[in-house]
């Protein structure tokens, strides 16, 4: 028996949680903002209303996907089913896209025609309403992102943030067009740059997404701190071919070990066993560990 293997923590019940509190914020702040839209005479605020809701897409996405992703692994799947996960971040990411793009367009469209705005000063509780809530759901989803280890829910957490930010351009345009009408064009020119930054953060949802599906490998730096450690193993007089795949936010590694040519096969294998051991307590992302042992060249054996 394996007592190495670690089974990754899929917090599913975190996962849920959070992503439901999510949908609901999303519906509330949505179904507000629309209503002080519509008061107010605000077509920036019923607009924004609609990037609310659009957020509920990618909770709907999540609360369906985290089932299959988290299930054990079976015997058509034995390194489990996490890449689905990846599957539903890169969804997200092009709902962040397509969210952005029609925000963009929007703006440019208002602003070619710069309709006369007549606004009532209540429209302005909607868009601070939706920074602060929004700024918090982005924080606390955020955190449960980094405690899972789940992509697709820090890909939802900025989503959030996201929708946070698009309300400042609103809330601007809202308070410069109660100043002064001919002040309108403010509200496209911040929707521009909004949803540039939108476009750029779903991008990079996707790009990431996509080479974890492609079995991106850790990088240099963490690979060499890894050899260090192999290396400082007493017993250890080599390592080398050290490859990892990324599976959603995890990795499963295998190396070539080096030591003595003289050694029993018994304790050769306890010293794989602590370099895997050893592995997996100090990185945490690790998920497990194959080690292929070798005799070392008779260059480096020990005298």
């Amino acid at each position: 028996m394996d007592i190495y293997v670690k089974t990754p923590d899929t917090g599913k019940d975190k996962i849920r949680k959070i992503t439901l509190i999510g949908l609901l914020a999303n519906i509330l702040l949505s179904g507000i903002k629309f209503g002080l839209g519509i008061m107010g005479n605000s077509q920036a605020v019923v607009a924004d209303a609609l990037h609310s809701f659009s957020d509920t897409s990618s909770d709907f996405v999540i609360l369906m996907g985290v089932k299959y992703w988290t299930a054990p692994a079976d015997e058509c799947h034995p390194f489990g089913h996490q890449k689905i996960e990846s599957f539903v971040t890169i969804i997200i990411g092009l709902v962040l896209v397509g969210v952005a793009a029609g925000i963009g367009y929007n703006a440019i469209l208002s602003m070619m025609s710069r309709p006369d705005a007549n606004l009532n000063p209540v429209v302005i509780i909607g868009p601070v309403l939706s920074f602060i809530v929004k700024e918090i759901m982005f924080k606390i989803t955020y955190r449960v992102g980094i405690e899972t280890n789940s992509s697709s829910v820090k890909a939802n957490a900025w989503h959030h943030r996201t929708d946070a930010l698009s309300s400042i351009p609103v809330l601007v345009a809202v308070i410069a067009s109660l100043i002064n009408p001919k002040l309108m064009f403010l509200d496209h020119v911040g929707a521009i740059i909004v949803s540039v930054f939108i476009i750029k953060v779903g991008l990079d949802i996707l790009f990431t997404s996509v080479n974890e599906l492609l079995d991106r490998g850790m990088s240099k730096q963490e690979l060499v701190t890894i050899e260090k450690t192999i290396m400082a193993i007493p017993n250890v007089l080599g390592a080398h071919r050290i490859r990892s795949r990324q599976i959603a936010d995890c990795f499963y590694m295998d190396l070539h070990l080096e030591v003595e040519g003289s050694m029993t096969v018994t304790a050769g294998h306890d010293i794989s066993e602590t370099v895997k051991a050893i592995l997996l307590k100090k990185n945490k992302r690790l998920i497990d560990v194959m080690v292929h042992l070798e005799p070392a060249p008779e260059k480096k054996t020990v005298e």
